[in-house]
């Protein structure tokens, strides 16, 4: 039995060591790989550099493009809504002008209206006084015409009855 240990022990010892090995080659593998990669990447940095450039100049001007046509479509839609307010007298800066001429001429004419309206309150007494008197004195001018009229008509009449 001891030769059926002795074996399994070879075998198993065997075993470990393939696996050493194969431990030892993988990581050899991988750095002889590494650098020959590295070594190629020095070869290749320039050509792989020319190539991201390259890449990025078309990148940028796609983006430059799809900008200038969201740029051209912003523009679009205003100038026809510039159009429209055109269309229906709409514009703001007019607008506001015309409202803010208009609120200056109702202060102007508040202004007046309250001028006046103190210049009848200051001499409301006297004016009324003064209109009313020629009235009277035309009124009682016709009342007396109207007498003498009727007056000469009477005797008028009387005259020719005798």
């Amino acid at each position: 039995m001891s030769d059926d240990n002795s074996k399994v022990g070879d075998k198993a010892s065997e075993l470990a060591k393939n696996i050493w090995l194969a431990g030892v080659g993988a990581y050899g593998r991988a750095a002889d790989e590494a650098q020959a990669r590295l070594e190629k990447a020095g070869v290749e940095t320039p050509k792989l550099f020319r190539d991201l450039v390259k890449a990025g100049a078309t990148l940028e001007e796609e983006a430059r493009n799809a900008f200038s046509v969201g740029q051209g479509a912003r523009n679009s839609v205003e100038e026809r809504i510039a159009r429209v307010r055109e269309n229906f007298n709409l514009q703001r800066l007019s607008r506001s002008d015309e409202l803010q001429a208009l609120h200056e001429k109702i202060d102007r004419l508040t202004d007046k209206v309250e001028q006046l309206s103190q210049a009848i309150a200051e001499s409301g007494g006297a004016t009324a006084k003064k209109k009313a008197a020629p009235r009277k004195k035309a009124a009682a001018k016709k009342k007396s015409a109207t007498r003498k009229k009727a007056t000469a008509k009477k005797s008028s009449s009387g005259s020719q009855r005798s």
